[in-house]
């Protein structure tokens, strides 16, 4: 089941249980309400379910760790949907509950209730140094000592916060944030409701170097950077531009602090890139794929729609559609787990004769 999330303003002090559940439109028969109406405990914001304090909601996503509903602190409990015992348990302790088909998902749209990130006024600041030849949006915030370049598209509701440096021809969609200290390099497109945190650099020079007896040619990047609407990208993290065409980043695709996408690349929608990932030039991801920490992927390489690539692993041939994949170079996971055990053997199985 989606809830939907609360458009309003966020909440400032307290908020009754049973207000809050309606607020987020959900029925009284998916809570504690149901059947103790008469428990409706105040809140007052949000907590992990080991650090609860009275006035906090917390969750749990499984029935595996139903034992924290004895020790914990929180008024408020978001439950999975089954089992139902959970909802006995929580009852029995005094503990006021909502159930989900996504507990966690339920407790980040509360989370965004008592919380959003700071934003500052839209105001320019008088240091901001901006191109006259500039178009501005309404609604803008411009941090001090930002600099945009000539013939920048900034649209309405856009956060620049200071020091950011705009290139020449580059546009940023309505509502995005681009943070302290991040880059964003000549011709690139950065799509509505896109974030970019601190130090990360969206179309700088892809790694295009050719060979020759002498030394190595540069080969001019003339190519862009692409990101669709809603992608992140994370601290410290690059983007970088092809020689030609463009590298693309999906609709709503995360990308993780110290990633490493390169020249090229064609990253498909509401994909997953986790810390220190790394994709050579030209790969192609398809959407929703999910490659976790420390992995890398090399050039030309095509990975499938949803699949999964584990954390620590090499990627260096193509991979199929929901194929979940790991170890150097990669396998199918399975294998490779099996695989595993054998090497933690080989000592004993190739041990000399006495």
């Amino acid at each position: 089941m989606a809830y939907p999330r609360y458009a309003g303003a966020v909440i400032k002090g307290a908020i009754e249980f049973r207000a809050l559940v309606r607020q987020l439109g959900i029925a009284d028969e998916q809570t504690s309400l149901a059947q103790n109406p008469l428990l409706n405990p105040t809140v007052q914001g949000v907590a992990a379910i080991s650090q609860a304090k009275p006035g906090t909601v917390s969750y749990i996503e499984s029935a595996a760790l139903a034992h924290t509903l004895a020790t914990t602190q929180a008024s408020v409990v978001i439950l999975p949907q089954q089992p139902t015992v959970l909802n006995e348990t929580a009852t029995q302790l005094g503990l006021a509950w909502v159930v989900a088909a996504q507990p966690r998902l339920l407790f980040a749209q509360i989370l965004g209730l008592f919380y959003q990130p700071w934003q500052p006024e839209a105001v320019i600041h008088p240091t901001a140094v901006i191109h006259p030849t500039v178009t501005l949006g309404t609604g803008v915030a411009v941090g001090a000592h930002t600099v945009i370049e000539a013939g920048c598209t900034i649209a309405d509701h856009v956060c620049i916060h200071p020091n950011v440096v705009i290139y020449p021809d580059a546009t940023i969609g309505d509502r995005t944030v681009l943070h302290a200290n991040c880059v964003i390099h000549e011709r690139s497109v950065v799509g509505q409701d896109c974030v970019i945190h601190s130090g990360a650099v969206i179309g700088a020079e892809g790694f295009g170097f050719v060979p020759t007896a002498a030394a190595w040619f540069k080969m001019q990047q003339s190519g862009s950077v692409v990101l669709e609407d809603g992608v992140e990208v994370g601290c410290n993290s690059a983007v970088d531009r092809p020689a030609v065409g463009e590298t693309r980043i999906g609709k709503g695709t995360k990308i993780d602090n110290l990633v490493q996408v390169a020249h090229g690349c064609q990253i498909g929608q509401h994909c997953v890139l986790v810390g220190q990932v790394g994709l050579a030039g030209a790969v192609q991801l398809g959407d929703r794929v999910v490659i976790a920490g420390q992995s890398g992927v090399i050039e030309k390489v095509k990975v499938g729609a949803r699949a999964i690539v584990t954390a620590k692993t090499l990627v260096c041939q193509d991979i199929a559609e929901a194929q979940t994949v790991s170890g150097i170079p990669a396998m199918p996971n399975k294998l490779w787990l099996r695989t595993t055990v054998l090497i933690r053997r080989l000592p004993e199985l190739f041990r000399k004769p006495s």
